[in-house]
């Protein structure tokens, strides 16, 4: 993990994270490549929300990647449970 990651996702929040992310969905059409790491993918999402500014190269995770992840987690309701999470765990 390079400095900005760690600085982003931090391993403490990176062990909240990390249970609620849905097992990954088989894809219909078979033979895929290996998926991208969910702690980059999600890294690269807190990035752009949180810095409101266009997709830096260095990220090294493909916009339609993160855009479908990003789908998929928000369909699995992972955002919601997050924020439970961190209220639980560093109070209201």
């Amino acid at each position: 993990m390079d400095e900005l990651s760690l600085r982003l996702v931090p391993d403490e929040l990176w062990g909240l994270v990390e249970p609620l992310v849905p097992p990954a969905k088989e894809r219909p059409q078979g033979g895929w490549m290996s998926r991208v790491d969910d702690r980059k993918v999600f890294t690269a999402i807190v990035f752009v929300l949180t810095g409101g500014c266009a997709w830096p190269p260095s990220v090294r995770v493909k916009v339609p990647t993160a855009h479908r992840r990003f789908s998929e987690w928000t369909e699995a309701d992972l955002w919601r449970r997050l924020h439970q999470a961190v209220l639980d765990e560093f109070g209201s």
